[in-house]
């Protein structure tokens, strides 16, 4: 089996980089990416079950992986939701099929974006990094001709950085797009 090519630049050029900037003790302690999280909440599928359906299979397609269905934990009236009632899925990458999933997003699905200009370069105070995506479509894997909705998405990047600057840095290593 083939190494990723992404997984490929990390460890020739990447961790080397961090390894230097940061002038860390052992090269254990090189932030690496641990998982990247997709996750799909279709608030509109609490009155209509094909749609929790279709994003299901639509999530799969883009992960290559089978996603969970989400349940909402506690009933809000204001929402009209009921505990325990399906509003989403989600799915953790790692390994190679992580590596293949950033590859793509960075030079396949965010060029496609209409208007790109970046992404927002605040990460959450420990290191890792969500994205947030208004079309799903973006992705070649889907099939824009059968989408009955258009979905949007949260990806999270969990690293072992234990810093935003550290965190940044690999991502930035790596090609992550951040708006200047």
């Amino acid at each position: 089996m083939t190494t990723p090519r992404l997984q490929e630049k990390y460890r020739n050029e990447v961790a080397p980089g961090l390894l230097q900037e940061f002038a860390y003790k052992s090269p254990m302690a090189v932030p690496r990416i641990a998982a990247v999280k997709l996750n799909m909440g279709m608030g509109k599928a609490i009155g209509n079950s094909r749609l929790l359906d279709s994003a299901v299979a639509e999530l799969a397609s883009i992960a290559g992986q089978k996603p969970v269905v989400t349940k909402a934990r506690k009933p809000i009236a204001a929402f009209k939701l009921r505990g325990g009632v399906a509003i989403g899925c989600t799915t953790t990458l790692r390994g190679t099929r992580m590596w293949e999933f950033i590859d793509r997003l960075l030079a396949v699905a965010l060029p496609r974006v209409r208007d790109f200009s970046g992404v927002s370069p605040k990460l959450d105070g420990r290191g890792n990094y969500t994205l947030g995506i208004r079309e799903h479509a973006i992705f070649p894997e889907i099939d824009y001709t059968k989408v009955d909705e258009i979905k949007g998405m949260n990806i999270t990047f969990i690293t072992t950085a234990t810093t935003d600057q550290e965190g940044f840095r690999l991502l930035k290593l790596l090609g992550m797009p951040f708006r200047s």
